[in-house]
């Protein structure tokens, strides 16, 4: 039997990255584990493993993914399937501020299969809230939509 440990309020992480020999990459760790990020080919950079961008917007589905499956264990809503897909744009030309780059735009969809629609816009409505990394992106970009689908279990 597994024990649910009580939640913490406070949450600290810590990452590493150094640039690896070949330019445009990098070496990442986080814990015990490490993995390679490049940069983007338009920027010179190798373009072969997952870029930054693409990590941060997994992070964020990865954050909802497992969020939404902890409201519904702790609300006793039926989820037999979550998946989300996260897609962003950033437009160089049309950036929102002069000081910082963000992503112009973000669509975020959800499939839950099990829950009724009200549930499912209940788990939908969680996420938004307690991921940080969805918040992070909500304050930033220009356009944000969020969308569900629910199928039966």
């Amino acid at each position: 039997m597994t024990t649910i440990q009580p939640a913490s309020n406070v949450r600290t992480y810590e990452v590493h990255a150094r640039n690896a020999p070949t330019f445009g990459r990098v070496l990442c760790s986080a814990r015990n584990h490490h993995f390679v990020v490049d940069g983007p080919v338009q920027n010179g950079c190798p373009g072969e493993a997952p870029g930054p961008a693409e990590l941060f917007l997994s992070a964020v589905a990865a954050c909802g993914a497992e969020i939404m499956q902890v409201i519904a264990r702790d609300e006793g809503i039926p989820l037999a399937e979550v998946h989300v897909a996260v897609n962003g744009t950033i437009d160089r030309e049309a950036q929102p501020r002069a000081d910082v780059t963000v992503f112009t735009s973000v669509r975020v969809q959800v499939r839950l299969r099990g829950p009724s629609e009200a549930q499912a816009a209940e788990l939908v409505a969680g996420f938004r809230r307690r991921c940080p990394l969805y918040g992070s992106l909500a304050v930033a970009s220009v356009c944000i939509a969020v969308e569900h689908t629910t199928e039966p279990a």
